[in-house]
């Protein structure tokens, strides 16, 4: 059986794993970026020396996203480029700012790394805010309505929280001491924050389109995916026990508010997928409307399929080299 007829379908599926990856990955970096303490040189030292290894590649999924919907999707890219012009170059600035800032940082004298360390904390707020922005109005398919904005500016919070929740759960399984109890801490308010951002999204978004609400609430569908949003609780109210009580003996169970936070974004994305899917807009535009002609897309396809198992295991690797608690950052 061929599956040229369900390549528009396949290239949407490799497009949101590509974004969950992204999301995950240049999130915790994003997050550990607006942690960073104002009073104590020493802890932002070691912040940045945990995402050190990582954060430049982290943003390789980014590309790999924007790449597979230009090429997969042409007219779903020109679509949302152009109602998302500003806010993406706001966000470019933002990425642009944290790159320099965080080789300026180690070649400036020590008394102006304090300039350099601000401006990683800014672009990373920028680079957050921005992208849950986005996000909210790509929900709302672009919408032009106040109601719609003010969805949009909620769901940049909301992203911006999340990110603070797993950049913290990440420096509790990357750091020790005194930073990691603040980081326990940090990531303790990130997450109930966008806990009460994801639930008033969820609540919204059902009222404002019929499809999800059809999706979410008819019958049976409800009784089948009840257990989403009860396993998120649950995995919340785990991770936040377990924050409650670091510095824990002996480390025990250091990676598991940080794995928690990723399958609760995973979580989250399925929702998302299950509430749109085939839509590469939604409600304007489906994954086979906004596809390239088949013959490109198997093209493509051999590509990708060379590009993106070379890509994950290279994050594989790279992650498991540099496993365990951050050292020192070296720049030499």
């Amino acid at each position: 059986m061929s599956i040229t007829p369900y390549l528009p379908e396949i290239y949407l599926l490799l497009f949101g794993f590509s974004v969950f990856m992204y999301a995950v990955l240049d999130g915790y970096d994003l997050g550990v970026g607006m942690l960073l303490p104002s009073c104590n040189q020493a802890q932002r030292d070691r912040m940045i020396a945990s995402i050190g290894p990582f954060w430049d590649a982290n943003e390789t999924w980014l590309v790999l996203a924007v790449g597979l919907l230009l090429i997969a999707f042409p007219a779903a890219h020109s679509m949302i480029l152009t109602e998302l012009y500003l806010p993406t170059s706001v966000m470019l600035a933002g990425l642009i700012l944290r790159g320099v800032s965080f080789d300026f940082r180690a070649k400036v004298k020590p008394e102006r790394k304090d300039l350099w360390d601000r401006c990683f904390k800014a672009g990373s707020f920028i680079a957050s805010m921005t992208q849950g922005y986005m996000i909210g109005r790509y929900v709302l398919a672009f919408d032009d309505s106040t109601g719609s904005y003010l969805f949009a500016l909620l769901s940049g919070l909301c992203v911006t929280a999340a990110y603070i929740y797993i950049g913290g759960t990440w420096l509790v399984m990357k750091t020790e001491g005194d930073l990691q109890k603040r980081a326990a801490k940090w990531s303790r308010r990130g997450g109930w924050l966008a806990a009460l951002g994801v639930l008033a999204i969820s609540i919204v978004n059902p009222l404002v389109s019929e499809t999800v609400a059809e999706r979410w609430f008819g019958f049976p569908e409800i009784l089948l995916l009840a257990p989403v949003p009860l396993v998120c609780l649950a995995i919340m109210l785990l991770v936040d026990r377990y924050l409650r009580h670091v510095p824990v003996e002996n480390d025990v169970g250091y990676q598991f508010p940080f794995i928690g936070a990723i399958f609760l974004f995973a979580l989250s994305f399925f929702g998302l997928a299950y509430s749109f899917f085939p839509d590469i807009i939604p409600g304007v535009m489906t994954a086979k409307e906004a596809a390239s002609a088949p013959g490109t897309l198997l093209i493509v396809g051999y590509g990708a399929m060379f590009v993106l198992p070379m890509i994950f295991l290279y994050t594989l690797f790279v992650y498991r080299v540099f496993s365990g608690k951050a050292t020192e950052l070296n720049y030499e």
